[in-house]
């Protein structure tokens, strides 16, 4: 437990006393570098995967060839905008 107070000295003089309060977390994790790389390579290989899916989701169709039955007239031929 650091709390305390703390004076420095010297040969010559004596410095002022210093007061130390020490509040330790009741509820903390202790984080190493292993875990937080392992959650930076987490997020990487999540964001990736997201954006792969997004894109075969929304990307365009290969393979797949527009026929003429896949288009629709929106208007009948020789006929005027209304």
């Amino acid at each position: 437990d650091p709390r305390g107070t703390y004076m420095c000295e010297t040969e010559s003089r004596k410095s002022s006393p210093l007061q130390v309060y020490y509040r330790m977390c009741q509820n903390c994790i202790e984080v190493d570098v292993p875990t937080i790389s392992g959650i930076v390579v987490a997020d990487v290989v999540a964001t990736v995967f997201l954006a792969v899916a997004v894109y075969c989701i929304t990307g365009p169709g290969k393979g797949h060839m527009s026929r003429a039955s896949d288009r629709q007239n929106l208007i009948a031929n020789e006929q005027l905008y209304q």
